[in-house]
């Protein structure tokens, strides 16, 4: 693991993920990344972004894929530790250290995971959906990391959930972590008036 970081805050981070998910259905922590960590994936998805390498996101898996801009109109980029790319390694050792807590701590059995770079550009959301397919349940909980360090109020693209009393909405704010269920929670992405980058994932389970 990088010298960036510090096994004990990273359990105080996972520790106030777990605990207000557990509170609100919604687990929230300010800063899951750490700001250096934040920044330099936000580096490498714009450099990515800029050389073209980035895709129009789908709806649906593998099996079941279709390209609908009038429902989801980001652009992403799978994460592999087969790109030898020490960031993004960097931040899949955070995921692995943070299964290991979950799965010690909770007893969740994820067995595995994926994440993408996901690039908003000015204009594009994402309608309200459930995260988990209908021809496979593998996905259990959701995770959604930002990386926009100067966003303010009004850029719009929050996260917008959708209680069964209330919707509640989140903003993309530089290392955030949002944390939820995949099979319960309907959420969707609110028209972004500036780019919006982030890593969204899937913790998994057999």
């Amino acid at each position: 693991m990088s010298a960036d970081f510090n096994v004990k805050t990273l359990l105080t981070h996972f520790e106030n993920l777990i605990g207000s998910f557990v509170e609100n259905k919604i687990g929230i922590d300010k800063n899951f990344l750490t700001h250096k960590l934040a920044s330099d994936l936000k580096a490498n998805l714009t450099e990515l972004y800029s050389a073209k390498k980035l895709l129009l996101a789908g709806i649906g898996n593998q099996l079941l894929v279709n390209h609908n801009k009038f429902v989801r109109s980001d652009k992403i980029y799978w994460l592999d530790r087969a790109h030898d790319d020490f960031f993004e390694n960097s931040f899949l050792d955070v995921i692995d250290e943070f299964v290991l807590h979950l799965n010690r701590t909770c007893y969740t059995g994820i067995t595995g995971y994926e994440f993408h770079y996901a690039l908003y550009e000015t204009g594009s959301f994402y309608k309200k959906h459930l995260d988990q397919f209908r021809n496979d349940e593998s996905r259990a909980y959701t995770m959604i990391m930002y990386l926009n360090a100067a966003w303010k109020e009004g850029d719009g693209g929050e996260l917008c959930i959708h209680h069964k009393d209330h919707l509640q909405t989140i903003s993309p704010l530089h290392g955030k972590c949002v944390f939820f269920k995949s099979n319960e929670i309907e959420h969707e992405v609110l028209v972004t008036h500036q780019p919006r980058l982030s890593i969204t994932g899937w913790l998994k389970t057999d």
